[in-house]
């Protein structure tokens, strides 16, 4: 009888431990649970909180829009008067599909640069012929001097004429050529300015205050390059050029890149800060310089402060810093961040997370597009890009929402832009306008644009054209066109050498 209840003892002791076991284990389940609970609530709290500060109501929309307009109205009438520069190009002339002849441009505006021949056939035909070469600037030349950098361009675009059209020494041509130059220029005329200051690596001190066009004009002179530079343009009017050539309603053009930029054009009697120099001009392009544009109603959050606080440039490209594409892949680098340590969703995170411009713009934008059940690119970029391995799916997802509010916000802030410049003109479809003539309910209006961000990323330009519906209404919306120029902003001043020129003798 003791035997058999010394192992009822020993019975109810191995269940008894077994029990406290299944008890701390049990707990430790519900701990981890818990845990797991609230670290998920905290990145949702993050998240919810970031799209709070994001918001772009219709009625926000419609304040930038307004605000937009005022801008451009007080950069009008003074320097400095604005955030927005809103300078005068003098370019009052736009091609139209008339032009004839074999004309050249020259694109620079970063590491690379490009040559181009463009023919013309005259009576509303397309471009007959189109050759372009990229050459890349060697590294040395960009902190030289402007003889060594322009005389390095001049002879790679003599090669180019030569290889197009065999030219021989001493030819009594004299051809046009079209020079877009994607830096900060104050200019003088359509063919002459002078550089405000270097950007993109470049830093050429002895340019400082010379006529950019002299000096590429003294280069193709010492080259023995009989071309004349007919025009001064940066890439935003070379987009509206071409965007005219083709259809002749485009009123304004808008670059949504690495940068972005827009201008438009403008009647001469509403450009107050110049009005003694206009008298003879019917309708001038105006560069707005509008990655610039600030107003309160611009929705900002703390990463957004905070990257403006770290950039070379604070306090200034307030609009470029929300929607270009410099930008975007940042700010979700920053919120993802901050989830990941102060939630833990992300496991073991690496440094890589927390480095500055870690995650470019593109590679958002394949994680936000990507369309896998199982979100295979986000898990791909993660792994291969930011090192962070084996992110469950749920956390997968938090990543695409986080992509979206960005974009959304971007995208939607582009579109109030694009309407305030139209309302600005009297092309949004409003009445009346601001010079007290009612505007044409039904104007067909296009926006020409280009940029790697537009033409690259599919939900963001659905995201534009539907705040431009919202903003407008149906209605009215379907009288603006926006089109993809696709790259042609060197096209574009080929087509403005063409356009200035087309009267003039002596140019082929």
């Amino acid at each position: 009888m003791g035997g058999g209840g010394g192992g009822r003892g020993v019975w109810f002791g191995v269940a008894a431990g077994c029990a406290a076991a299944a008890c701390v284990i049990a707990a430790a389940l519900v701990s981890r649970r818990v845990k797991s609970h609230r670290r998920w609530q905290r990145a949702a709290e993050l998240v919810a909180e970031f799209e709070e500060g994001c918001a772009t109501s219709v009625g926000r929309l419609k304040q930038v829009v307004d605000a937009m307009v005022v801008e451009m109205h007080a950069g009008l009438a003074s320097d400095g008067g604005s955030k927005l520069k809103m300078l005068l190009t003098y370019v009052d002339s736009l091609p139209d599909g008339s032009e004839e002849g074999i004309f050249y441009a020259l694109d620079l505006g970063g590491t690379n640069f490009r040559v181009l021949q463009v023919q013309l056939g005259g009576k509303g035909s397309n471009i007959l012929k189109q050759k372009v070469e990229r050459q890349p600037i060697p590294q040395e030349l960009m902190i030289s001097t402007c003889e060594k950098m322009f005389g390095f361009i001049a002879s790679k675009l003599k090669q180019f004429v030569e290889r197009e059209e065999g030219l021989q020494e001493g030819s009594h041509k004299t051809r046009a050529l079209g020079f877009t130059f994607s830096f900060p220029v104050r200019q003088n005329s359509v063919s002459s300015g002078v550089l405000i200051k270097w950007t993109k690596g470049f830093d050429i001190e002895d340019i400082a205050e010379k006529d950019i066009v002299e000096c590429l004009q003294e280069a193709l002179t010492k080259e023995g390059l009989s071309m004349q530079v007919a025009v001064l343009v940066n890439d935003t009017v070379g987009t509206l050029a071409l965007g005219h050539y083709h259809d002749q309603d485009t009123v304004a053009a808008v670059i949504i890149g690495t940068g972005t930029n827009a201008c438009y054009v403008e009647r001469p009697d509403a450009i107050i800060k110049y009005q003694g120099l206009l008298t003879n001009y019917g309708g001038m392009v105006i560069n707005m310089e509008w990655g610039n544009f600030w107003t309160s109603h611009l929705p900002r959050t703390s990463y957004d402060i905070d990257l403006d606080e770290d950039s070379p440039n604070p306090t200034d490209q307030g609009f470029e810093k929300l929607i270009s594409g410099m930008y975007l892949g940042e700010i979700t680098r920053r919120v993802l961040s901050r989830v990941a340590v102060e939630s833990e969703v992300f496991g073991d995170v690496s440094d890589k997370l927390s480095q500055p411009f870690a995650l470019s713009t593109p590679l958002m934008a394949t994680m936000h597009e990507d369309d896998s059940a199982d979100l295979r690119e986000v898990k791909r970029i993660f792994e291969q890009i930011l090192q962070i391995p084996d992110i469950p799916l749920k956390t997968r997802r938090l990543v695409v929402k986080v992509c979206d509010i960005v974009t959304r916000r971007a995208a939607r802030l582009v579109a109030s832009g694009i309407v305030g410049i139209l309302k600005k003109i009297g092309r949004d479809g409003s009445a009346p306008s601001t010079s007290g003539h009612l505007r044409a309910q039904s104007k067909r209006s296009v926006v020409a644009v280009e940029g790697g961000l537009y033409e690259g990323y599919a939900l963001f330009r659905d995201y534009v054209d539907e705040a431009i519906v919202e903003i407008l209404g149906e209605e009215l919306a379907q009288n603006i066109f926006l089109k993809s120029t696709a790259d042609g902003s060197g096209t574009g001043a080929a087509l403005l050498a063409a356009a200035h020129l087309s009267n003039r003798k002596g140019y082929i």
